[in-house]
């Protein structure tokens, strides 16, 4: 394509062809016609070469002005799709165009009732007319830029987006503190509950089988005196399990912060120490306690608190994640220890509150600030749970399951099969008075398995005892457990003979007397049920375990003997009384 500052050339050359296919054609008629037709051509010569001169003159600048309206169109509608991109991008509300206010703008000029200085001018409408006329070939040139505001459009209409902008229900500070990375969030209700050591070594395959939707896991805690930040022991383990048996996980810190640097810090070890699992529910802060006199937090105001509880949850959000804040209900109503108002509008809320009948005869909380995750018992026993467990009702969920922020594989971890019981460390030799089973984890459950079984006169390293009635034992080379009362540190210890032993003086139990009783009890341990009060009898076979925690009914007692007369589901069984307690 030629360059305006060719146009000179291109006029000079088309005149001198016209000039020549005229001298050519009366140099032919020359010699046909007569003289006069000689001069008549001649004269009329100057007139067709000033025609076609005018002629091509008009052309090249209709096309000139044609072109300058195009470059002028479409520069104004690269603009616009521009500046649509970076409002999308930044979350601002799309402007109007450059091309739409002009129109407007050209509109309000040509109104004959509009308060302007005058009307439009007769250039102005045949510009417009141009435009107009010109808007098939515009159309080619602009289908990506339409293709680009129909891209604005459906990032627009993303559903991720609405759903954090409608969640809460009310106005909202931070919209986008209700993401949980590219995973979709709905409306559906679910059902879940907060773990943490207190619960034992979890069976999270039964967990899923019973139907729970969500666990949040207790990642760690900052010591009170020590301020170090620690790990909950079993919080590896709990995320491991709960994703591998496909319920979506969440996570909480319990925080003794005093101040906004240590909130910051704590809610960075949490975030690097979740990186591997993939948390798809909120990320929440825990601070209960405060008012107690030996609290690191102990005389912080509501303000202090706050302002600590928003630099966790905001860390958290810069950190990729979905932060919460987790707190009683009458802790958040009327701001009676937290500024709550402030806390709502910077992140999600999770209250605690247990009404005297639990969801779902009772439908909803009775807290009536906003919240989008309600603890509705501390009680709750669910399939693969030993203790009991806190129980929640969120009122989301999530389309699919976020993936980990981090690229790198965690380690597989086992379970801390100690964590409901504190073991003081000591080392010393023991053997068994008469024979003891050594097990795998300190239990006599089914879920245990027996190593060994140490005999009297056997010595094992003891490492440690704890005051649940376990030792901790070190046995060719393997950690292993065994009842205390099992064991002494006497090494030259004779066995006691048969007779002597506890509830065997009992005989074969079918004459044994019980005085009433009506008490709960539950094992310090674990006990044996027995269908008889005996030992030796083989009809006295063990018919259930009773586990600490679980509460029966001691209908009667044998001071002799040593035996107890217990109600368990229904079924009168036997145990040593001395395995027991209220």
């Amino acid at each position: 394509m030629k360059k305006l500052s060719d146009l000179d050339e291109l006029l000079d050359l088309d005149e001198e062809d016209a000039f020549d296919e005229t001298e050519d054609a009366f140099e032919e008629d020359v010699f046909e016609e007569e003289d006069d037709y000689e001069f008549e051509y001649a004269g009329n010569m100057p007139d067709k070469r000033i025609l076609l001169l005018v002629i091509a003159v008009a052309v090249i600048g209709v096309a000139a002005v044609a072109a300058a309206v195009l470059l002028a169109g479409g520069s104004r509608k690269k603009e616009a799709a521009v500046e649509t991109l970076v409002s999308s991008a930044s979350g601002e509300a799309e402007p109007d165009s450059g091309e739409t206010a002009g129109g407007q703008e050209q509109m309000a000029e040509n109104d004959p009732t509009s308060d302007g200085t005058g009307t439009a001018d007769q250039a102005d409408a045949a510009a417009d007319d141009t435009d107009k006329q010109n808007a098939s070939a515009e159309a080619g040139e602009t289908a990506d830029d339409g293709e680009a505001v129909q891209e604005d459009a459906a990032q627009e209409q993303d559903p991720q987006t609405s759903t954090m902008s409608t969640e809460q229900g009310t106005e909202v500070n931070v919209t986008e503190l209700l993401s949980s990375g590219s995973v979709a969030q709905t409306d559906q209700v679910t059902i879940g509950i907060d773990v943490a050591r207190y619960q034992g070594t979890i069976d999270w395959e039964q967990v899923a089988a019973s139907g729970i939707d969500f666990a949040m896991v207790r990642v760690g805690y900052r010591a009170d005196k020590s301020r170090e930040i620690c790990a909950d022991s079993n919080a590896r383990f709990n995320m491991q399990e709960a994703q591998k048996h496909g319920i979506k996980v969440g996570a909480y810190f319990f925080s003794t912060a005093t101040t906004t640097q240590e909130a910051v810090e704590e809610a960075g070890w949490v975030a690097d120490y979740i990186s591997q699992y993939q948390i798809t529910y909120p990320v929440a802060y825990d601070c209960e306690g405060f008012d107690q006199p030996d609290s690191a937090q102990y005389g912080l105001t509501n303000a202090e608190r706050t302002e600590i509880a928003i630099a966790f949850v905001t860390e958290i959000n810069n950190r990729g994640y979905t932060p919460m804040f987790y707190s009683s209900m009458g802790e958040l109503t009327g701001s009676a220890k937290w500024d709550t108002q402030r806390i709502e509008e910077i992140c999600r809320v999770w209250v605690a509150q247990y009404p005297e009948t639990p969801y779902p005869q009772t439908a909803k909380s009775s807290y009536t600030g906003a919240h989008v995750m309600w603890q509705y018992t501390n009680r709750g026993t669910v399939a693969g749970i030993s203790k009991p467990v806190d129980v929640n009702v969120a009122y989301f969920g999530y389309e699919g399951t976020a993936q980990a922020r981090s690229d790198e594989a965690p380690e597989e971890a086992k379970a801390d099969v100690e964590a409901l019981m504190n073991f003081t460390q000591v080392s010393e030799n023991v053997t068994a008075k008469d024979s003891t089973n050594l097990r795998d984890i300190p239990s006599q459950g089914a879920d245990s398995r027996v190593v060994y079984t140490l005999k009297n006169g056997e010595a094992a390293a003891r490492t440690g005892v704890s005051d649940s009635g376990w030792s901790r034992l070190e046995w060719n080379g393997q950690t292993v457990y065994a009842v205390s009362s099992y064991l002494t540190t006497d090494i030259s210890y004779q066995a006691p003979a048969v007779s002597s032993q506890e509830g065997a003086g009992s005989g074969d139990g079918l004459k044994t007397k019980f005085a009433e009783r009506n008490d709960q009890v539950t094992a310090k341990i674990e006990v044996n049920l027995r269908m008889l009060p005996s030992v030796t009898n083989p009809d006295a076979a063990v018919a259930a375990v009773l586990h600490n925690g679980e509460y029966v009914t001691r209908t009667g007692i044998n001071e002799e003997y040593g035996w107890s007369r217990v109600d368990y589901n229904g079924q009168i069984l036997y145990c040593i009384s001395s395995y027991l307690t209220n």
